[in-house]
């Protein structure tokens, strides 16, 4: 794959979520959760994202999302998860069906 962007989509004072970008392509998601010793992350990728790839961009996460956060931690603990995004869906998506619907 190569070089991974990163784009925020949200922050809270113990977490951060991001999408990742590799030439101009989503190509999955990382959530990270900060805890005093421990920081944990969620990482969703593609089915096309090699397990060299993968490596690579844990890697990268733990270099530039991370080691940038200004948060000591003693251990970086990802579990991932490949496969597809079915899609992304929040309350006011079905709000607005409910209204075409009636």
């Amino acid at each position: 794959m190569g070089e991974y962007r990163f784009e925020r989509e949200c922050r809270t004072p113990y977490s951060e979520v991001y999408l990742i970008i590799s030439n101009d392509e989503r190509i999955g998601r990382v959530d990270l959760h900060f805890t005093p010793s421990i920081t944990y992350a969620t990482l969703c990728v593609g089915e096309r994202v090699t397990a060299d790839g993968i490596q690579d961009l844990i890697d990268q996460i733990d270099e530039e999302l991370v080691m940038s956060a200004d948060v000591a931690r003693d251990d970086f603990i990802v579990t991932v998860y490949q496969g597809n995004e079915v899609g992304v869906f929040s309350d006011e998506e079905f709000e607005e069906g409910e209204e075409e619907e009636g």
